[in-house]
C-alpha cells in the first residue's frame, strides 16, 4: 500500500509499506479521505515543533475516514463497506489517568503521527489502516471529507467543554484557521451569544464570518481593532486562543472581563504571559489538549445536521499529488482545510 512519509523538513515521500490484516477486536479500513492538520504542517515545513523533532521517518496524518473492508474476530456494530471516521486517540485504558476517565491525558497514548515519543507513533495516511474497532465511529450519511473532519471538530468540542457553561457568553477567538473556525461552530452550538475573531489573514476572517462569527478583526491591518473591547475591565467572558502567538494571547487577555476563562489550544512553543493582568482580573488559564469521547459526539452532531463542516473543506487532491495538499494548506491566504483523497 502507499503511505505518506515525512523524512525531514520538506522531504515528503509516497512510499510502499506492507498492509496488515485485522486481529481480534480490530477493523481494516480502506482510507477515503485525510485532512492535513497544523501538526502535519509543522513536521512538513520545519521537521517538528518546539522541542519535538523528527528522529526517524514517520507516516503522517491523523484526520482520516474510510470504508471498512474486513472485521476482526469479535467485532460488532460495524459492517463491511460502512464509512467510518477513525479516531487517532488510542489510550492504553490501564494507566492512572485512563482509569480516572481522563483518556486524553493517558501516560501511554499512541496518537497517530506523533514524534513526541521515540520510536515515533506512525500515522494514518496510508491506503489501508488497521484500527481498533472502538476507534471507529459509524459515519453513515456523511461524505468521507466530512467524516475526516471529526478529529479537528473533537479538538474544539473538548476545548468548549473545558470552558464550562457557554450559554449567553461573549467569546473571543484569536486565530481563524480550521481550529479557530471550528471553535466558533462549537461555541455557538453550546449557546455562545456573541463571537468575535481575530487573525492576520483576510481570507480566514471571511471564512470565519461565513461560519457564524459575528465580528472579525484583522490585527495586522488594524492593530487597535480590539481596543474598544479593552475599555473598562474588558468585555469577553471566554477566550479561545488558537494561534499560539504571544501577541494574540496578550491582546485577548486585555479584552477579557474579570473572572474570564482562557482556553489555550494553539501550540506555537512556550510564551511569556502577562501574569499581572491574569492575577488582577482573576482569570483562569485552562490548557486544552486533544480529546477522546468528543470524537464520537462530533460525528453525531454532523450526522444530525447540527454542525456543518463542509464549507471549511476548501481543497481536495489525489494521493499521488499529496505534497500539493501540504503546500496549499500552508498558504493561509487561500486555504482552510486541505484534504487528500485516498480513493
Amino acid at each position: 500500500m502507499k503511505s505518506i512519509v515525512i523524512h525531514a523538513a520538506k522531504d515528503l515521500r509516497i512510499e510502499e509499506r506492507d498492509s496488515d490484516t485485522p486481529g481480534p477486536g480490530e477493523v481494516q479500513v480502506r482510507l477515503a479521505a485525510g485532512g492535513v492538520c497544523g501538526s502535519d504542517l509543522h513536521y512538513y515545513n520545519h521537521g517538528g515543533f518546539g522541542a519535538i523533532r523528527l528522529k526517524e521517518p514517520m507516516i503522517l496524518g491523523h484526520e482520516v475516514a474510510g470504508h471498512v473492508t474486513a472485521l476482526g474476530e469479535g467485532v460488532e456494530g460495524l459492517r463491511v463497506g460502512q464509512l467510518v471516521a477513525v479516531s487517532p486517540s488510542r489510550p492504553c485504558y490501564h494507566c492512572q489517568y485512563c482509569l480516572e476517565g481522563q483518556h486524553n491525558r493517558c501516560e501511554n497514548m499512541r496518537f497517530y503521527g506523533s514524534a513526541m515519543p521515540f520510536p515515533h507513533i506512525q500515522g494514518a495516511f496510508r491506503e489501508v489502516l488497521v484500527a481498533d474497532a472502538r476507534q471507529c465511529a459509524p459515519a453513515d450519511g456523511l461524505t468521507p471529507g466530512e467524516a475526516a473532519m471529526a478529529e479537528p471538530l473533537a479538538v474544539t468540542l473538548h476545548a468548549t467543554r473545558r470552558c464550562g457553561e457557554m450559554l449567553g457568553k461573549r467569546v473571543l477567538i484569536t486565530g481563524c484557521g480550521p481550529i479557530g473556525t471550528l471553535c466558533a461552530l462549537s461555541a455557538r452550538r453550546a449557546g455562545a451569544a456573541e463571537i468575535v475573531a481575530t487573525d492576520l489573514s483576510d481570507f480566514t476572517l471571511e471564512m470565519a464570518r461565513k461560519n457564524g462569527v459575528d465580528i472579525t478583526v484583522n490585527t495586522g491591518t488594524d492593530p487597535d481593532g480590539l481596543a474598544p473591547y479593552m475599555a473598562g475591565k474588558g468585555y469577553f467572558d471566554v477566550l479561545f486562543e488558537c494561534s499560539g502567538a504571544a501577541p494574540a494571547l496578550a491582546a485577548g487577555i486585555a479584552a477579557l472581563r474579570p473572572g474570564g476563562i482562557i482556553a489555550q489550544l494553539g501550540l506555537g512553543g512556550d510564551m511569556s504571559l502577562p501574569m499581572m493582568a491574569i492575577t488582577a482580573k482573576e482569570l483562569e488559564l485552562r490548557g486544552s489538549f486533544r480529546f477522546h469521547a468528543e470524537f464520537f459526539t462530533g460525528v453525531k452532531l454532523m450526522q444530525a445536521g447540527l454542525i456543518d463542516v463542509k464549507p471549511l473543506i476548501t481543497h481536495t487532491v489525489g494521493l499521488d499529488a499529496a505534497e500539493e495538499a501540504f503546500k496549499v494548506a500552508s498558504d493561509r491566504n487561500c486555504a482552510m482545510k486541505a484534504q487528500i483523497a485516498f480513493s
